[in-house]
């Protein structure tokens, strides 16, 4: 039977805006001529921030001394899993060497990026685990230089909590400046950075666009769209847990789908009644968000069998996959597309989100299919060498030979034939 669809999204997340594009593309020129000055005229105009950008080190220091130890305690707790998770990511990536054969040797090395920008949003939330996510995986990878930004909330500037994890995690400097400035402080060398290898983490619209057109010459973690969700479920789930947990991603924002897929009829029955109810108990304007996300963009959806529950989460490339079902290794080795796995109703997403260890900086929009999140690799150049002695020169310069001359490229093929010392056809084609 094909799928049943109790709920379907009427509408679809919104795609970057063309006049997004184009604000962004204008304000990035006249950052990459204007430098530090321009991003001051921005941070004062759209920020509403007349301080430094740089944050002093004193004022770091005055932030963490007013931050509750016991949030200081638990913000060092999530730090320490995250730290450790990319640790361990870190030994998984060696340098090798191989002789492929008699006197030819060849290896990869693993070489940190030296420059490394790390955005972390702000406004509505205060992103205390993106501070962590981004900042200790590049500190773990072996980035020698972190410059991290994070627009003000207010005259207050960035708050005291993040401030301390942002200097827990290890940036080399903090500056308070957002959007698109922000992104071009880090991408261009200003306020004291050096120009960053790489940018990461999440942001709004005009700030994954300003990534996206600066991704070449620099790096980007991914493409970021709207977070979204998906739950996997069967008779042994509970309904109020499913429904708490599709509302607690839903308040990520109104352009956040989140999607169901159970082969139990009562239990998506019950998730149907549940999730208004639960939603109408937010405060806002979290409950607006979480509703609208709801309204216009979850789907339920009602399936035969366990496989078809994974064909379904595989064609979706959910950013956060959450099984809620028996037999958990069975939808470990199966499932194929997704951006982080969850497994069991113990493990709500909002664990990944905030303190357990995988990093929350994921694919969106379908592209789990292709890439994972991030991770130390994002920060790490893989390179190769290789090193050729006399002894397999013979047959390496023939096949090299060979194949440029196949390929019609003489040129390569001479520098093949020099090695040995026969430059076939150098003297008929110089007289």
């Amino acid at each position: 039977m094909p799928m049943t669809h109790l709920k379907t999204a009427p509408g679809e997340p919104p795609k970057t805006a063309s006049d997004v594009a184009d604000t962004v593309q204008i304000m990035l020129a006249r950052l990459r001529s204007g430098g530090a000055q321009v991003a001051l005229e921005y941070a004062r105009q759209l920020d509403g921030w007349q301080g430094a950008i740089a944050v002093p080190r004193a004022e770091i220091d005055a932030a963490c001394a007013r931050v509750p130890q016991a949030l200081k305690d638990d913000i060092g707790w999530a730090h320490d899993n995250i730290s450790r998770f990319a640790e361990a990511q870190r030994a998984t990536a060696q340098d090798m060497e191989i002789e492929l054969r008699p006197g030819l040797r060849a290896g990869q090395r693993q070489i940190p990026l030296q420059a490394a920008g790390c955005y972390v949003p702000g406004g509505r939330y205060s992103h205390i685990a993106s501070a962590l996510m981004s900042i200790a995986t590049a500190r773990a990878a072996g980035v020698p230089d972190i410059t991290a930004c994070s627009p003000p909330n207010g005259r207050a500037g960035i708050p005291d909590a993040m401030l301390y994890a942002m200097d827990l995690a290890g940036a080399t400097r903090i500056l308070t400046i957002g959007g698109v400035q922000g992104i071009a402080a880090m991408a261009f060398g200003l306020f004291g950075a050096p120009a960053a290898d790489i940018l990461v983490g999440p942001g709004n619209a005009y700030v994954a666009e300003a990534k996206r057109q600066l991704f070449g010459p620099i790096g980007i973690d991914m493409f970021a769209g709207p977070t979204d969700s998906l739950i996997l479920a069967d008779d042994s789930a509970d309904p109020e847990t499913v429904a708490a947990d599709l509302v607690g991603q839903a308040e990520h924002g109104a352009n956040s789908p989140v999607w169901l897929a159970t082969t139990h009829r009562p239990l998506a029955a019950m998730v149907l009644e549940r999730v208004p109810a639960l939603i109408a108990t937010l405060p806002e304007p979290n409950c607006t968000a979480a509703g609208a996300a709801w309204r216009d963009l979850a789907e339920v959806v009602l399936c035969d069998t366990a496989e078809e529950m994974a064909q379904y989460a595989d064609t979706k490339a959910a950013e956060h996959l959450h099984v809620q079902a028996r037999d958990l290794p069975w939808w470990r080795d199966r499932l194929r597309a997704y951006g982080s796995l969850f497994l069991g109703e113990n493990t709500t997403v909002a664990f990944g989100d905030k303190a357990a260890g995988p990093n929350h900086v994921l694919p969106t929009s379908g592209a789990a299919r292709y890439t994972g999140g991030l991770s130390v690799h994002k920060f790490l150049k893989t390179v190769t060498w290789q090193e050729v002695d006399e002894g397999a020169l013979p047959d390496l310069a023939r096949v090299t030979a060979s194949l440029s001359r196949a390929e019609r490229m003489e040129g390569h093929a001479r520098t093949a034939d020099i090695r040995l010392g026969t430059m076939r056809g150098a003297a008929t084609s110089t007289g």
